[in-house]
């Protein structure tokens, strides 16, 4: 009776955000158990992700009844390797997919593991994918900075094409600012944040110049002010000629975020909710899970019309409504997604 109650609740709710998303429609019953590994805080009586998974699964389950979940949400990095290992169905990840990581499940079966984008990063929301943010001191009067910009400030290969970019003249700036060495902050280069932007900002090299200086977690910290980006953005708001790389859940009144282009040429973007949730802001994080397909099959049917309901606006509403910070899909990106079910794919 809950079951049939959720459904006909869920048939009647209004489409929220999500009303351009076709409808969740079967395409054949499906029983089972359906194993989750990946990003969560097990045990740790923290909420990462495990409410939206609840709500998705009970949803989903207003369509096929035989359907259970096993959920083992111990962390990003078992997901993976439960993957390869055949004991995962799904491995949902709380951040981009490591090469190291895409290499080993090559290793084992041949081909890379399909990745489905299954919704947007928060804007601001800790341990929720936040969006990453460029801030400087609160008196630098630069107005905005690309990805090759950005490219030529922390990276040494510059694979996207500029010449080092070592003063604030070079980047534009006059008077007391042209000569003035750009100071470079940052958290360590071993870790997720980084690891993104060698991938996003890099175009994949791994080479930061040695001048960064890093600011690692301490493992005792409590608050946001005292972990590795809180003590970066303090040190940064004494330093007019810095920058630095965090999440907008970590501020300083002393220091400011720098907006954004992808391209020369093309209009600076601040992080908001809006620009994050349509993807125009170049530092958005993307959610995905990810399924053992082979690239010339389609996905099993329990996993396939699993990860279609997720894309479809009653999944997307989920998101929507208890995602916590998460933000649903474009429905362009939603659609292309849907795709990769049953056609080969790359990636």
């Amino acid at each position: 009776m809950r079951l049939l109650a959720l459904w006909l609740l869920l048939l009647a709710a209004p489409a929220a955000a999500n009303d351009s998303l076709p409808s969740y429609v079967p395409r054949q019953a499906v029983s089972g158990t359906i194993s989750i590994w990946g990003h969560g805080a097990y045990g740790k009586r923290l909420e990462f992700i495990e409410g939206l998974v609840s709500g998705w699964e009970e949803a989903f389950r207003a369509y096929h009844p035989g359907i259970r979940f096993k959920n083992r949400l111990h962390g990003t990095a078992s997901a993976i390797g439960a993957l390869y290992m055949g004991t995962g169905d799904l491995a949902l990840l709380g951040r981009e997919i490591w090469p190291p990581e895409i290499a080993a499940f090559e290793e084992v079966f041949g081909y890379p593991p399909t990745g489905i984008e299954v919704m947007t990063g928060s804007l601001d929301v800790r341990n929720k994918g936040y969006a990453i943010a460029i801030f400087v001191h609160k008196d630098n009067p630069i107005k905005g900075l690309t990805l090759a910009q950005l490219d030529a400030i922390y990276g040494v290969e510059r694979r996207r094409g500029l010449a080092p970019v070592n003063s604030w003249g070079d980047l534009g700036l006059t008077g007391a600012w042209a000569d003035r060495p750009i100071n470079l902050y940052g958290l360590p280069i071993a870790r997720g944040f980084a690891i993104y932007l060698q991938d996003r900002v890099f175009l994949g090299s791994q080479l930061w110049k040695p001048s960064l200086r890093e600011f690692p977690d301490d493992p005792h910290s409590v608050s946001v002010e005292t972990d590795g980006a809180g003590r970066m953005l303090a040190t940064l708001a004494a330093d007019p000629y810095g920058i630095g790389y965090a999440g907008l859940a970590y501020s300083d009144p002393g220091v400011k975020v720098v907006p954004l282009a992808e391209h020369a040429g093309e209009p600076f973007v601040m992080p908001t909710r809006e620009s994050v949730a349509d993807r125009n802001y170049p530092l958005t994080r993307i959610i995905s899970l990810f399924i053992n397909k082979p690239p010339d099959r389609p996905a099993q049917p329990k996993v396939a019309e699993f990860i279609r309901y997720l894309l479809s606006r009653e999944g997307q509403d989920v998101v929507e409504r208890e995602g916590g910070g998460y933000l649903p899909l474009p429905t362009a990106i939603a659609k292309r997604e849907i795709e990769k079910l049953d056609t080969p794919v790359d990636k």
